[in-house]
């Protein structure tokens, strides 16, 4: 039972092929999908396509893409009443991104304590994306930190140390395809950290693993990063997908039996 716990299945480039790509992913083993959104539009993409299928589940968020501008109120109304759809089980894909310039730090800083504190107070976990960013986003988490912020380090990207910050804060750490890399520091990450802290993900359509790397990824491609923990982990296979899949469907409060791996692939949505 595989786990793709940030995929972005809803996203245009699956719009030509999309239910064979659900076909695959279920033939593979994937039996939970969480779609995350980046803005009110994909965010609605994103619960349309978990209403459509069983296994998806869905996120809503404003991604520091997105946060070019000073905090628009009207967006994060929209985005908390999206919240109320019974598929929504996260608020994300949020964070901070210094990789491209210019950028404004002080806007996705403002959205990212805004989305932090829509999560609190919803009472859901929150999705987080951090790319060149890591000291910004630790210092922000410490002090927006509650009894119930929780969430997952998307497309985990640290070392062991900022991995073990994270986990002190509350996060688990969601490993994608560049763990399969040749030169890819997370095999390390991952066998100094507890599998209990671990969750798999594909960032599909980006990061594909090898052998895929290069091409457009996809939901299906997770069962290879979960065969590379079981293998630094000295696993077997069903171990660690059973474990990696607990700790997802107890993080997003998903019952374990959500996903239907008989299920047959809906039309649009």
């Amino acid at each position: 039972m595989f786990t793709d716990v940030h995929s972005h299945l809803s996203f245009p480039e699956f719009d030509d092929d999309r239910d064979e790509v659900v076909r695959r992913l279920l033939r593979n083993g994937v039996s939970l999908v969480i779609d995350p959104g980046i803005d009110c539009e994909t965010s609605r993409r994103s619960i349309a396509l978990s209403r459509a299928h069983s296994f998806v589940y869905s996120t809503v968020g404003l991604h520091p893409y997105e946060a070019r501008e000073p905090l628009d109120e009207e967006t994060f109304a929209e985005l908390e009443r999206l919240t109320g759809n019974p598929k929504v089980v996260g608020i994300g894909e949020i964070g901070l991104d210094y990789h491209y310039t210019p950028v404004c730090r002080e806007h996705q800083q403002e959205a990212f304590r805004a989305m932090l504190r829509m999560a609190v107070r919803l009472d859901l976990p929150a999705v987080i994306h951090s790319r060149d960013a890591w000291n910004d986003t630790l210092k922000i988490l410490r002090e927006e930190q509650a009894s119930n912020l929780r969430g997952i380090m998307h497309c985990f990207s640290g070392d062991t140390s900022i991995a073990r910050e994270c986990i002190g804060l509350g996060f688990s750490l969601s490993i994608p395809g560049t763990l399969t890399y040749r030169k890819s520091s997370l095999p390390e990450v991952v066998r100094q950290i507890d599998i209990q802290h671990l969750l798999t993900e594909t960032d599909a359509p980006y990061l594909a693993p090898v052998p895929f790397r290069g091409k457009r990824n996809e939901p299906a491609h997770v069962r290879l990063v979960a065969e590379k923990i079981a293998a630094i982990k000295e696993l077997g296979l069903e171990e660690a997908a059973a474990r990696i899949a607990e700790n997802a469907f107890t993080l997003f409060a998903i019952p374990g039996g959500s996903g239907r791996p008989d299920e047959k692939p809906g039309g649009s949505f």
